[in-house]
């Protein structure tokens, strides 16, 4: 019998604009959430629910997290990840992006977000969550794959 594991999925949306310096990022600052607290992060990001897929969970959680709507979804990339050593320590990820919406980015959830910023993708702040950081300097570059990992260890 193999070890089984539960995968759970996710969704990210990264808003984008174009700024005095480039191409720029809205993340937020995380607080009060148990995980990956006081880092900057996707604006809106959130767990797949049962019944959804991770386009619909990425525009309810843009809607939710920042109260925007009509948002205009790309996919970016895929990204099977690991903590290792967690009890549920398998992730896949989908990663989108926005240049257009409905509505001014707002935090919704003060509890949980400090404060929402643009940052320029040439620019980005030290204190990003890890394997987002993996994702945005990617997209800063131009050199996002489909498919990507992080936490695992090179076999």
């Amino acid at each position: 019998m193999t070890d089984c594991f539960v995968v759970v999925p996710a969704s990210y949306v990264f808003l984008l604009r174009e700024g005095e310096h480039g191409t720029e990022v809205l993340l937020q600052w995380r607080q009060n959430t148990g995980y990956m607290d006081q880092r900057w992060a996707a604006a809106a990001a959130g767990h797949v629910e049962k019944g959804e897929t991770a386009f619909q969970a990425a525009q309810r959680e843009a809607t939710e997290e920042i109260g925007v709507t009509d948002i205009a979804l790309e996919f970016l990339t895929s990204m099977h990840r690991t903590q290792g050593g967690e009890p549920i320590d398998e992730r896949i990820d989908f990663f989108f992006t926005a240049r257009t919406w409905s509505g001014e980015p707002t935090i919704i959830e003060p509890l949980k977000c400090g404060e929402i910023r643009w940052f320029p993708l040439a620019d980005l702040p030290d204190e990003v969550v890890p394997h987002e950081l993996q994702v945005l300097r990617g997209l800063g570059s131009g050199d996002v794959p489909p498919y990507t990992t992080h936490g695992f260890s090179v076999r």
